[in-house]
Formats: C-alpha cells, structure tokens, sequence
C-alpha cells in the first residue's frame, strides 16, 4: 500500500525519556541517553530483581517517525546485569502500544541492533511517538537488569510521517466502519448500512457479494443466487478458496530426444534454468558418478525434444569447466544465463564432502583431478581466459583454483552461443568467495542477481566456512554483500547454511531463505529478507511444528508470485545430528502458501493425483535440479541421487529397477566415494518429469456452493410447503449437485432428509409420502454442512463464533426494554416478501457460510465485532 511512497533515508532518531519504573540507587533511566561504554554507573538498572515484575523504560521521540531499528549499547565487559531477554512496545499514544519486537542480547561487549517492521497486518507502515522496552530477565541470576545505552533509527522526514500517518488513520477509520457496518447488517439494521455507505463512500465488499445478500438473506430468490455464485466465479472472486484446497499432483515422465536419440545423461548436482517466454529449459554440467560435467543442453517444452548445445563447454571460448553444485539463472529482458559456483572434481555432487563433514566415521579419499584445463594451464603461470596478459600476477605465480568465476551465457542476438567471463573471482571485486551448494535467483524487471549461502571451498581445510547474501547489479556489474550473517549485524540474522533454498517475490522485493545444513544440523527455518530495507523476518524457527516438512538438505523450490506459493521438492531429511539422514518417502512434495512474506504462512502436502499408481510418480531423491515454468503452471524435474543401492542388489549384473521412470542400467551404478558407507553404491538419474498441480476446478467450486444454497431451499420447503414438494426437490434438484462418490458429501445429502423433513412441524397431509426410509444410523449433525466434511477443502480459518443471534435471544427481552436482537423487518424491506426473524438469522448464517468460497477481499471482514468484545473492553 506504501510502496508507492518513495521512502527517505534513515537517520538517528532522537528521543527523550517518558517514564520508567523504579530504578536502584542512582542508576536513573537519563543514564541510557549517553553511551559511555567503560562508565559502569553510565546505565539504567531496575529496582529489583524478580522477573515476575514488571520493569520498563519508556522513550519518547522528539517527533513521531517510522522506526526501522533499536540498537543496545553495552559495557565494556561482560557483565552479571546485562539485560538478557526484552520486548519492545510502540505506539503513537502511550495508552495504545503494539509489541513489534521480542528477543536477546547476548553477554558480550558488542552493541546488537535489532530491525523493526512498523507495519501492520497487511502490510502499511504505521509511525510511532512513543517506545517502551520490557526487560525480561539478566544474565545473572538474581542480579537486577541493567540498560547501557539505547539507540534509534528510523525515517523522520515530517512530510513523509505525515502522510503514512494519514493512510494509517484512514485504514484504521476502514476497518472499523467495515466492521460495524457487518454487525448492523447482522442485526438487521439495513437502513443505517445503506446510509453510511452512501454517505461515506465505503465499500464493504464486492457488489457480486452484496447482490448475493439480497437475493439469498433477503428475498430467497434462489436462481438469482445461483447466477451470481457462477458470476462470482467467473469475476475471479471463488479464486483463494481454490488456491486453498487440498492440492495434488499428476506426473508425467518426459521421454523426448534429440536428433540422435540422446538425452543428458544420469547426474547429480547439475543447474537448470528456464526461459518461460520461449518454453526454454536450459541445463548444465553435474557429477555423474565418476567425473564432473561441462555439457549445456536445452529442452524445448513445445516440441519435446532436447538439443546438445555443447559436449564440453571448457573446450569453447571463456567456457566454464566441469563443475557441479554450481548454479544458474536466466534473464528474461536480456535472454542471458548467469552462472557461479563450482565443486572441485573430486567431491562429486556435493553429497560425498556432505558425509565426510558431518559423518567423518564414513569419510573415504576422493579421486582424480579434472579441472578446467585453463586451471592447469594457470598451475605453470599461463593467464586464464578473459584477463589481459599478466593480470594473474596478482595473485601469485600460481592462479589459485579457489578463485570464483562467474559467467555468461547469450541465448540470444548477434552473441547467442557464446560465453563471457564476468569475473575471474567474484571475491576481489566485493562478491563470494567460490562457493558450492549455494543458491541464486534474479530479478530481470530491476538486474539483480541475489547469492545466498553455500559452503565456502577452502581446499583441503576441514574448518566449515558458510557464505553470506550478496546482490549483483546487472547494469553496473557491481557486487554487494548485506551484512545480515555475523554478530554485527542487525537482529534476527540468517544463520549462514547450504544445500538451502532460497526463492524471489519481486513484488514485494522479498527472499524466502530456508532449510539446508548448518555445521552437523539440517535446518527447518525459514527466514524473510525485505530487499528495499535490508530487514531480516524469522517466519518459522521450526516449520516442521508447525505442520511443515522435516529438517531438510539439499531439497528444491520454486515459486509461483501471483499464487504466492512456494512448492518443494524434499532431498534428505534428518530429524537429529545422530541419526544418518534418509530420503523423504512419505511426504516429499509440499506447498507453503502466504498472505504476506514477513508472517507465517501455511504449510500443506502435495497429495498425489487420485488412484495414481507408483510407476507414474518419480523416485524420491536428492541432488536433482527443478524449475517452475509459471505461465503453464507446471514444475518440470531432471535426474538427481536416489540413494544407495543395497549389497544384494549391486552383485547383479543388472541393477533392479527403481521403477518404469528411473531406469538403471550399469553404466548408471558407480561406487560412491565417500558414500553411506564404504563401497556404497549409488543410483543416479536421468529421468525428466513435469508435475502439474491440481485443485478443484472452478465448475466444482460452483457446484459445492450452488449445493450450499439448495440444502437452504430445501429446509425453508419443509418448513413451508408440502412434504412431496420438498422430497421431489431433494431427490432431483439437490441430488443433482452432490458428488456422491464423496463418502462424506453423500453422509450430509441423505442426513437432509432425517434432519429436515421429517424433523418438520406435523402438518396436514397433502399427498402421500413416498415410501423413504431412512436409516436409523444417520448422523443427524452431519447436514450442518457440506463443505467442512470434504478432505480436499480448505483449512478452517479461526473464526470467532457465529455473532447472529440464536432463537432464545429472541425471546429474551434486555433488562430495562425491548430486546435490540429482535431482527424485525428494517424500513428498507418494504415492497418485498421480507423473511420472518428466524429465517433472517438463519439465511444469515447460511450466507455467511458461503462467503467461505469468496476471497478476502471482496467480502466482509471474517471476524465479528461482537467477539471483539472482551469484560474489559476491546481487544486489539
């Protein structure tokens, strides 16, 4: 909503001190004003010392501002009264303050800053006026907590204060007046919502959504309703209830060749990149068992077939060597590959030196040594290609292999075929060191390329060294590194990792980094970077709790921006240290869906397709490549490691097949060095596949409502005509719409009957009944609805409970006058059919129901005010 806003720099904010509770001695809250980091009288403490206290200092700002970050000053030492844990408050009053911020200081010398998101649930930065720190507990037990220093910073361009303070005030303004006017029309008070909408020009949803009230709570025009649910579906308005359904996948191996009946052969450890707009799917290099590769094909999707574009590239002009572990993006607006990173030859695709430090019980020798022939050339003091004459003097007489070349590759224009070396190491010129298991992803609208991770290669050293996130400017070939992965830098940092993921929003300008390996740990966190303001998010310390995948390494993403999903192909798994790590089998496919990057999103399962069978699924695996062609909607999956294969089974001149898709042959089985154990031997792939996602179509989303509306129709026919009318109508009408091989779907349908018809008021016999029994075991509560019962639906939201009125309250006067919960015909009913009170509340509660369907912003706010509402007040 701000982003349009052009943001001015960030300065040091000035502050003053509002408040504080009671200090010890002469340890007074001024005391933080002034850094003085060897002045051990230089500093706040609290008067005691019981963490179940509360203590707090409160700052106020010179003038308001949009605060970006908080900095801790410290002693020059350790000290027993530094503050441990805290929580930082703010807010414009000091009456209304939002908790933006919870975390730890270390017990160290070393000032840590921490970033702070003033932004509100979707997304609008907001000002602040007022600061309160909480401290939590010290670092010595029992001792009372001291305060040094605090610093600010934020933006205070008065100009640009004011007018986020005026969008804040006018959302704010917005959703109140969203929310009464969804109370009001609950209660039936229709005159006064047609009135404040005409006067204040509010929307309170979509005007599908509001011609669908009319015609559903208000005059039981079912066909009308009907109609506007299909028209709400063609409007694109049934869309995030799609996307929120219960996804599943239906693969299908790709078996095209080239002209010569070839395709790349089993690897691991290779790159892929794809140009959507000409269905491009390049590929290159990898470890195939034995060496590592420097062959480029490329996949065309519409003609299913592959091309060699190279058979070595180390033999072209400025080419790359073998390599693997290495990675490579495409730009669409120039149609170049960008390539950096390598493994040296004798780590294989990455997994043999994973085990040798993590599992140094199993670790074996490597083997031969086939780099790049220029890197052997430069060994006797030749200059590498793409230097001037001597220029490798720098570095020596030797030039070092550990140097980080980056490349180009031109797919198109007078240049198409050709390779450019960028950089010969990245490192001297501000960017990474050579680094491996690492990963890139690019922004062609702004030309920037991002590097996150990977293990940093130091030859022979056994010392773990991890790479940070580094940008490269395209236009200006410039590197920077954002200092987010050391103890200088601004809090909640991302812990340095490999074998990772790491995926791009460019809209809203955010990296998504989580899982891969750190020290002997797979990870399950996940981090969000706002690129614009170098602001580091912890979504998830552990996604596996929170309904995620397990700890994972080397396992792949892609995303969809406009869906805003992210989809992961898992590698290994590890749940602890101690246990030797396995290929997800069980759930190796999922979706993370989110709202907004910086909050937690939802984790779920890709299931697979519906009486699938296994030769149609590929094998699970790790060190495969994956990329996301998002005008199809199609992930597209080649080769990898699919583990060991088991003593009994590699003494057989022919290898048992993993199944139909991943065919092995002998060519294929190569003993790993440095593999699950000694003389392990491993299944590398060749196998090509596209995964479709699916979910509901928007016809089956039409029919789950329009069922919704009938199962109204056919409760408001028993109570009002006779019961042959309501049984024809239920055997044809509403039977028309259920899916009856749903089993759960198809409960709920033959409850209608038991639940409705003939738990109708008796009634004078106008036709003979139709001879239905209906068996004695119906659950009778399970005709509440059919959309909850459905596997494939989406997650209930947290919803407070239903606000309309039930029928005691409307026979329950309020003390001292008439009950306001009366639901009496509102003014602006006159001239119709208006329902009874009962049956307001009642379609009223079946509307909200199908709202369920509509997305959420085009409806009314999902909460009730009245759940707003505690004994002391609001909740806020």
């Amino acid at each position: 909503m701000s982003s349009c806003i052009l943001e001015p720099d960030v300065v040091t904010v000035e502050y003053e001190i509002a408040g504080a509770s009671e200090h010890s001695g002469s340890y007074v809250a001024e005391n933080i004003l002034h850094d003085r980091p060897r002045d051990q009288t230089s500093r706040w403490s609290g008067a005691i010392s019981a963490s179940n206290t509360k203590q707090w200092i409160r700052l106020r700002l010179k003038n308001p501002c949009v605060l970006r970050s908080i900095t801790f000053g410290k002693f020059y030492k350790t000290h027993p009264c530094n503050m441990k844990e805290f929580k930082v408050l703010i807010g414009l009053t000091e009456g209304n303050m939002t908790e933006v911020l919870q975390a730890g200081l270390k017990n160290d010398s070393t000032p840590e800053t921490f970033s702070i998101k003033s932004t509100n649930r979707v997304g609008m930065p907001f000002p602040t006026r007022f600061i309160e720190v909480v401290p939590l507990s010290a670092h010595g037990q029992s001792f009372n907590t001291s305060i040094w220093h605090i610093s600010l910073s934020g933006i205070t361009d008065e100009a640009y204060v004011e007018r986020i303070r005026l969008k804040h005030q006018e959302y704010r303004e917005t959703v109140t007046l969203r929310q009464i006017l969804k109370h009001l029309r609950q209660r039936r008070f229709l005159t006064p919502v047609n009135q404040i909408l005409a006067r204040s020009g509010l929307q309170l949803e979509h005007p599908l959504i509001t011609s669908l009230h009319s015609a559903f709570v208000l005059n039981g025009a079912w066909a009308e309703a009907e109609k506007l649910i299909r028209d709400c579906a063609d409007a694109g308005l049934l869309r995030g209830y799609r996307h929120a359904c219960q996804t599943r996948m239906r693969w299908t191996q790709i078996r095209g060749l080239d002209p010569d009946g070839d395709v790349p052969c089993r690897r691991g450890g290779h790159a892929m990149c794809i140009d959507e707009d000409a269905g491009l799917i390049y590929l290159f290099g990898g470890w195939d068992g034995q060496r590592s590769l420097d062959d480029l094909w490329v996949y065309d999707i519409a003609k299913d077939v592959w091309k060699c574009l190279s058979v070595a590239t180390s033999r072209e002009k400025n080419g790359p060597g073998p390599r693997a572990c290495h990675k490579m993006v495409f730009d669409s607006k120039t149609g170049s590959i960008y390539l950096l990173g390598r493994l040296s030859e004798g780590d294989g695709d990455g997994m043999e030196n994973h085990r040798r430090h993590s599992m140094p019980e199993m670790r074996t020798e490597g083997h031969r040594d086939a780099r790049p022939p220029w890197l052997h050339a430069a060994e006797v003091g030749a200059d590498p290609p793409g230097l001037e004459p001597g220029a490798a003097t720098i570095f020596g007489s030797a030039y070092p292999s550990q140097c980080s070349e980056f490349y180009r590759y031109h797919t198109r224009g007078l240049d198409a075929g050709n390779w450019d070396l960028l950089t010969f190491d990245t490192a001297s010129s501000g960017g990474p060191p050579l680094v491996f298991d690492h990963q890139m992803a690019i922004d062609s609208d702004a030309q920037m390329i991002y590097v996150s991770g990977g293990r940093v290669h130091e030859g022979e050293g056994e010392m773990l060294k991890f790479s940070g996130l580094y940008s490269y400017d395209i236009r200006t070939s410039k590197w920077k590194m954002y200092n987010n992965t050391d103890v200088y830098a601004s809090h909640p940092y991302i812990p340095p990792r490999w074998g990772h993921s790491m995926v791009l929003d460019p809209k809203s300008q955010t990296l998504f980094i989580f899982g891969g390996q750190r020290d002997d740990r797979y990870l399950s966190d996940m981090y969000a970077f706002h690129i614009p303001t170098s602001t580091v998010t912890e979504v998830f310390s552990n996604f596996t709790s929170a309904g995620g995948p397990d700890p994972c390494f080397t396992q792949r993403a892609v995303i969809d921006i406009e869906k805003q999903e992210i989809y992961v192909l898992c590698g290994l798994t590890r749940l602890r240290p101690t246990i030797p790590p396995v290929l997800e089998t069980e759930s190796p496919y999922w979706i993370y869906r989110y709202d907004r990057p910086e909050l937690p999103g939802k984790w779920s399962k890709i299931l697979p397709e519906k009486d699938a069978v296994d030769e149609t699924c590929p094998h699970p695996r790790y060190a495969h490549q994956a990329v996301y062609d998002s005008k199809s909607g199609i992930v597209y999956m080649h080769g990898g490691n699919a583990g060991p294969i088991d003593e009994e089974e590699s003494e057989l001149a022919e290898p048992r097949p993993l199944s139909s898709d991943a065919s092995v042959d002998a060519e294929a089985v190569a003993v790993a060095p440095g593999g699950l154990g000694d003389g392990d031997v491993e299944r590398r792939l060749d196998d090509f596949w596209s995964m479709e996602i699916l979910r509901p179509s928007n016809e089956e989303i039409v029919r789950r409502a329009v069922y919704e509306i009938r199962q109204q129709q056919f409760r408001e026919m028993c109570e009002d005509g006779p019961p042959i009318k309501a049984l024809t109508f239920l055997q044809t009408r509403v039977s028309s719409v259920v899916n009856h091989e749903d089993p759960d779907e198809a409960k709920v349908f033959r409850a209608l009957l038991s639940a409705h018809l003939l738990a109708a008021p008796p009634r004078p016999a106008t036709a003979s009944g139709s001879g239905t029994s209906t068996p004695s075991s119906i659950d009778v509560s399970a005709a509440a609805t059919a959309t909850a019962a459905r596997a494939d639906s989406p997650p209930p939201r947290k919803r407070s409970r239903p606000s309309t009125p039930n029928p005691a309250a409307l026979e329950a006067p309020s003390v001292g006058g008439p009950s306001v919960l009366r639901l009496d015909e509102d003014p602006a009913e006159e001239g119709g059919s208006p329902p009874s009170p009962e049956r307001y509340r009642q379609r009223t509660a079946m509307f909200e129901q199908l709202l369920s369907f509509v997305n959420e912003d085009a409806k009314q706010p999902d909460l009730n005010l009245i759940d707003m509402l505690s004994t002391d007040g609001f909740i806020i």
